[in-house]
């Protein structure tokens, strides 16, 4: 199903958010935003970059049961990693499904979850992300980049950055993940 013409030319135009810091709410700032949208029957599609299929979350699940498309896609935690041309082609393979998601004018909202980070180490161009953006994303489509270290460039195309700041966590005490905070 695709957007109807005079559905579209009555919504405000898009906007870019990006989420970027080193602080704790990224990812749950822009399911946050989601969630927001699903409430007032707007369809949303997130895509995750990093986050492996088999782990499982609670917003996932959550998001599932409200009618978003939620696609995690990565091969896992990457820093740890002992394989990055296969992590690197696998961003690239997401991002490939990304700019069809963007194009098909079928979503309200897309969330891209932790492509910041993938920009920042350059396994995909940030001139493909942004020329995509600016060239073939529908005018109303908003579109939330979550991630650390968003690229510069990215930051001087979004309408809206916010940057997390860490000023204390958990996990500095030895205190591991719980589920329904981190997950």
């Amino acid at each position: 199903m695709s957007i109807e013409s005079s559905e579209v030319s009555n919504r405000p135009p898009g906007r870019i958010l990006v989420l970027t810091g080193d602080g704790k709410g990224k990812s749950s700032s822009a399911f946050g935003m989601a969630l927001r949208a699903v409430g007032w029957g707007q369809r949303v599609c997130v895509i995750q970059f990093l986050k492996k299929a088999t782990r499982k979350t609670g917003e996932e699940k959550a998001a599932r049961q409200l009618g978003v498309e939620w696609l995690t896609l990565g091969d896992g935690f990457t820093w740890n990693s002992p394989n990055l041309d296969r992590d690197r082609a696998t961003c690239q393979r997401i991002w490939l499904l990304c700019r069809e998601k963007i194009t098909s004018q079928h979503y309200d909202l897309i969330v891209l979850d932790e492509i910041n980070a993938v920009l920042a180490w350059e396994w995909l161009p940030v001139s493909d992300v942004i020329h995509c953006l600016q060239q073939e994303k529908p005018p109303q489509l908003h579109m939330i980049l979550t991630g650390r270290d968003a690229p510069d460039a990215l930051i001087s195309v979004a309408d809206t950055v916010t940057e997390m700041v860490s000023v204390k966590h958990a996990f500095q005490n030895g205190v591991r993940a719980v589920k329904g905070i981190e997950y």
